[in-house]
């Protein structure tokens, strides 16, 4: 294993490039198992473990999944016989689920592992299953293993109602999106996922010849296509990956330039940065995060809920909360997407942060400054906070089983580096 080490202290300055995003590009690849001839060229892809685990899931299944000279990503499907998703992948990432509506829609059958990824609470997938059925599979659990079936070779239109009761799934409109593509007649997906991700995939699939409208609403309307083709896309740029270090260039109190930011994916994410007391600016297609210089080089407290989209994400709750652990005030994060979702709360209290949990919402009392410690990473997004606070703590800041934040952030430290911080990764 690896761990990074981290000297505080250091504001940053400079450009970083935004890469692309990766919970678009996930569905977007299992989306490949639909095409009916041709081959999927896909740009913009990052070069993460989940992504290379995707690419090994198509394979599986009888899709080849290569990265080009040129750093796209290239699928093509070359043996439908495969339907089965192991558990030893899928329960690493919870976003190989969604190969189940593509195998569905396209091969009649799906047999996929019940998901993993990040520990952070129950995030069951009975609305994956309500969808499905609503177009006519037959599913049951078997083994670990959600196993369906279309009893006719083919879904059948139907009308689903998909919000739950943390917001609407964005994982299940995906699953249900691309099970209905290719299924007779008209799906109507009420209370659909907004996310950008899932207009990016919808885009993605008309690409590919479906009829997909109300994209970016909460009502879809799918009319069904007896087959779709392979073609070229770009993903959309990452907006957690940018928020991430928009709030690395706050909490170190520097000016950073991200490159390709979709800005009006991160609205929510600029309304409490200028909140807490910091510049954002939209230059083009970037953003630049530089001090406000009217608050004395302290944040403000602020309250934060965590909303789906186009509210606050819950991918940058945690790296909000590194920037609030030395915020003036009483700073309060209500999460409404997880309520769980605070593991990393205990580690920033081990850097000397002041934050206590009651429920779903954390209570954080800024304190002057953190202290470097040795702080273990528990999930993907916890990591990239123990990473921000890391990055403004006085003396040296050992984060363990990076490995988490490999997942969504390529190549962190480098970037970091480039920058100005004081990061380096070596073996653990």
């Amino acid at each position: 294993m690896e761990k990074l080490l981290i000297e505080g202290g250091r504001p940053l300055s400079g450009t970083v490039e935004v890469s692309g995003s990766k919970n678009a590009a996930l569905p977007i690849l299992a989306a490949a198992v639909l095409a009916g001839k041709g081959k999927c060229v896909l740009r913009n892809v990052p070069l993460l473990k989940d992504v290379d685990t995707m690419g090994q899931i198509l394979r599986d299944l009888g899709v080849s999944c290569e990265r080009r000279a040129d750093g796209a990503i290239e699928t093509e499907v070359a043996d439908e016989s495969k339907s089965i998703a192991r558990y030893e992948l899928v329960s690493t990432m919870r976003a190989s689920f969604c190969v189940l509506g593509p195998l569905l829609a396209k091969r009649g059958y799906a047999k996929v592992s019940l998901p993993g990824g990040c520990v952070f609470g129950l995030r069951p997938v009975d609305l994956h299953v309500k969808g499905l059925k609503a177009l006519g599979a037959e599913i049951e659990l078997e083994h670990g293993y959600v196993v369906a079936r279309a009893p006719k070779g083919r879904l059948h239109g139907g009308r689903v109602y998909l919000g739950g009761p943390f917001g609407s799934s964005v994982t299940g409109t995906a699953n249900v999106m691309m099970a209905a593509v290719l299924a007779e007649g008209k799906t109507i997906i009420e209370g659909a996922a907004c996310e950008p991700e899932i207009e990016d995939l919808a885009a993605f699939l008309n690409h590919m010849g479906a009829t997909i409208t109300g994209i970016g609403t909460p009502r879809l309307v799918v009319t069904g296509v007896p087959e779709l083709r392979g073609t070229s896309y770009n993903v959309i740029s990452d907006r957690i990956e940018a928020g991430t270090f928009a709030l690395a260039g706050a909490i170190t109190g520097g000016t950073v330039r991200l490159r390709g930011a979709a800005l009006d994916h991160l609205s929510a994410v600029n309304d409490r940065l200028e909140e807490v007391g910091v510049h954002v600016e939209g230059d083009g297609d970037d953003l630049v995060v530089s001090p406000n210089g009217s608050a004395g080089g302290r944040f403000k407290a602020v309250d934060v809920t965590t909303l789906p989209y186009p509210g606050f994400p819950t991918d940058l709750q945690a790296q909000l909360m590194a920037v609030l652990a030395i915020a003036d005030g009483i700073s309060v994060i209500t999460e409404k997407i997880y309520p769980d979702r605070f593991m990393h709360l205990a580690e920033l209290n081990r850097m000397g942060a002041n934050i206590r949990k009651e429920g779903p919402t954390a209570i954080i009392t800024g304190v002057p400054h953190l202290t470097g410690a040795d702080v273990m990473a528990s999930d993907l997004r916890a990591s990239a906070a123990l990473v921000l606070a890391g990055l403004i703590a006085r003396g040296q800041t050992e984060i363990h089983r990076v490995y988490h934040i490999d997942r969504g952030y390529e190549r962190i430290e480098e970037k970091l580096q480039k920058l100005g911080a004081a990061i380096r990764r070596v073996k653990d």
